[in-house]
């Protein structure tokens, strides 16, 4: 029963390979050029022999090993691989698969990592290496599944389930099947549909659960239709074979014969799947047999069989053969029944197929009894190491399950961790900048207030300073017009009077009496210009001594000279008026030149210092200091402190500054202040 099965099942997954494996159209696919493209196709076409499908094969891959790793070399890699995989190379098909597994990992391609997983695990699912394809296909379907590729993870789920049927760990199968389904329940994957209900039924047939198993194979046939998988996969009679093999196994031979006989009657059958048509011949016949029915018998049988000796099926041979036993033993033809038995015996053993070796056995212990004895200690022998080896195999596969449920829970309790520190990780961060942007506006807002403040402070010290001289030299003034008033009035008087009293004793005519008195009138004159003169002076210093800015620079500058050995020109442009100027404004130039000082001292190292203030115009005045000192880099070095006060002064006049500057040639400040003459009060 259970050979019979596997053949079906055997038959399903080479429906299932042609379908995974095989481009859809040639003329959809994008090829990189010519020659790349000639070579691709001629290693598809069934009109060359498998040598020369290798050789075109060959060259193709000697072109696109060439190009550089990007998707479309990646996936001409893989149509390589397919048409190993069609003439059954599988060394180079390995070869090439690891070699698109390597670049896809260079590149991060999650999508073409997981296929070249599925590839890995279809090279060892064909060498029958079951559980390294078990572990591959698990690899790739914890891809497919982060990737949320529902089609590529529930094709990955079948050929699992695949790997358990033929191992008899058939509710792992079916579970995986169900998970297939689920993976594209409401899409539009209809092949992937039919094949999992196609294998859930002949899951389902091995269980002897068969009312469920003609359920599954019915609900693969409504999705048979031709507007929903293509004719040439002959998905429709693949079913209808399945179910009457589940009536055949229920001894319903008639019910059996009637879907036999309705799967060959499938156009083109014949030409699209010659092995189907041959299973389903064979079947036909020995349901024919089991009814009786003599008629083309064993004509079918030996159809079956020629057919499957052109394809080369060893199992559909194997089967063959041992139908072909069962019919000549039942005429009592013991020649030919035990020739077909022993035929199929070798066969299987050749194969190394056990489980046809187990079926051949109990065939040749029936048309042998012989040594029906010896045959069943073999029997029993190679059934208690399959049992041994599918219990081993399926631990295998719980196994890796386990492992792999296991790795996933690690790597998401990895993945929780990572995702907890870093929320921590970020919400320290925002917690450092917010304070650091804090602390920083903090302390900017401290330093404008400070400079804020200290602008205050040295606007009331110079007011104060201004106030202090203007009060000395009012009271200089005053003290002097006093002075002036004094002399002019009292001591120039006295004199006049004296004079005009010498002028009367003209009538004196002596000699020497007028000499005497012209001599003290002489005097007196010259007394009385010196006294106009010393009055004259007094008022004109009086008005110059307003202009105590001048004063007060020409004290900052001589303080300067004096403290530092650096020597300073000054130049005063005495056509500026700067009683008419605002105290801001002198207060802002008398600290700029006072600030521009301090950092030529400090920092310059320069050996000449020139100041001059000039008059441009009748709007402007021109401050410029320069030093012949190292000089800087202004797009290296940040700007001090000093530097930014002097530009914040030059803002507060409405000024421009330019600085000129370069590493060993001095340092130039020029300042440019727009300047409104104060209306003078009447």
């Amino acid at each position: 029963m259970k050979t019979k099965s596997l053949l079906l099942f055997l038959f399903f997954l080479f429906l299932a390979r042609c379908s995974k494996k095989e481009p859809s159209s040639y003329n959809n696919i994008t090829l990189l050029n010519d020659s790349l493209a000639y070579y691709l196709e001629k290693a598809n076409d069934d009109s060359f022999t498998i040598q020369q499908k290798k050789n075109f094969n060959k060259h193709a891959f000697d072109i696109i090993i060439t190009l550089k790793n990007d998707s479309l070399s990646r996936a001409n890699l893989f149509k390589v691989a397919n048409r190993y995989f069609n003439i059954s190379d599988w060394s180079n098909f390995k070869k090439v698969t690891d070699d698109v597994l390597i670049k896809s990992l260079e590149k991060k391609d999650s999508a073409f990592i997981a296929k070249s997983y599925s590839y890995i695990g279809d090279y060892y699912s064909s060498t029958g290496i079951s559980d390294s394809a078990y572990v591959f296909y698990s690899k790739a379907e914890k891809l497919y599944s982060k990737i949320n590729d529902n089609n590529s993870l529930a094709r990955i789920l079948l050929n699992k389930a695949l790997l358990q049927f033929n191992e008899d760990d058939f509710l792992g199968s079916e579970r995986a099947v169900i998970k297939a389904l689920r993976a594209v329940k409401g899409g539009n994957s209809n092949d992937i549909v039919y094949d999992s209900n196609n294998l859930l039924g002949i899951i389902y047939n091995e269980l002897e659960e068969y009312d469920k198993s003609i359920e599954f194979h019915n609900k693969a046939i409504t999705n048979a239709t031709d507007d929903k998988i293509p004719s040439v996969y002959q998905s429709k009679a693949t079913s209808l074979n399945n179910i009457g093999y589940v009536y055949q196994n229920l001894k319903n031979y008639q019910k059996a014969q009637q879907y036999y006989q309705e799967g060959l009657r499938q156009k083109n059958l014949k030409y699209d799947k010659p092995s189907l048509y041959a299973m389903l011949l064979d079947n036909l016949a020995y349901s024919k047999f089991k009814l009786k029915q003599e008629k083309d018998l064993p004509g079918l049988f030996l159809n079956s069989l020629k057919l499957r000796d052109s394809l080369k099926q060893t199992s559909g041979i194997v089967a063959n053969k041992i139908h072909l036993s069962e019919y000549y033993s039942y005429h009592n033809d013991s020649l030919q029944a035990v020739r077909y038995a022993r035929e199929a015996l070798s066969s299987a053993r050749k194969d190394k197929n056990f489980r046809n070796v187990l079926v051949a056995l109990k065939q040749m212990g029936n048309v042998e009894p012989q040594n029906a004895s010896l045959y069943s200690k073999e029997y029993i022998h190679i059934n208690d190491s399959l049992q041994k080896a599918e219990r081993k195999m399926g631990e295998k596969f719980s196994r890796i399950e386990y492992e792999t449920d296991v790795i996933k829970s690690e790597n998401t309790d990895l993945v929780v961790q990572n995702r907890n520190l870093f929320y921590i990780f970020s919400v320290l961060t925002l917690m450092s900048i917010f304070t650091f942007i804090f602390v920083s506006l903090r302390n900017k807002h401290r330093l404008l207030m400070f400079k804020e403040q200290q602008q205050i402070a040295n606007g009331e010290i110079y007011n104060l300073m201004i106030s202090q001289q203007k009060t000395i030299e009012d009271n200089r003034a005053k003290e002097k017009k006093r002075v002036a008033r004094e002399l002019h009035d009292g001591v120039l008087g006295k004199m006049f009077g004296v004079r005009m009293n010498l002028d009367t004793m003209n009538n004196a005519q002596d000699e020497q009496a007028i000499k005497t008195r012209l001599e003290y009138l002489a005097e007196l004159k010259q007394i009385e210009q010196d006294i106009r003169e010393i009055s004259h002076d007094l008022n004109r210093e009086n008005t110059e001594l307003i202009n105590n800015f001048v004063v007060i620079l020409t004290n900052l500058i001589e303080n300067q000279r004096k403290a530092f050995k650096t020597k300073i020109t000054f130049y005063l442009d005495k056509n500026i008026q700067w009683e008419g100027i605002s105290n801001e404004i002198k207060i802002n130039l008398y600290r700029i030149v006072q600030e521009a000082l301090q950092n030529c001292n400090k920092y310059a190292q320069s050996k000449l210092i020139t100041v001059s203030f000039v008059m441009e115009g009748d709007q402007m005045i021109k401050l410029s200091i320069q030093d012949n000192g190292v000089g800087f880099n202004l797009k290296k070095i940040k700007k001090g402190i000093g530097l930014q006060n002097i530009e914040y002064r030059t803002k507060e006049c409405k000024g421009k500054l330019e600085i000129k500057t370069k590493e060993g040639e001095g340092t130039a400040l020029t300042i440019e202040v727009p300047i409104e003459h104060k209306k003078e009060t009447k």
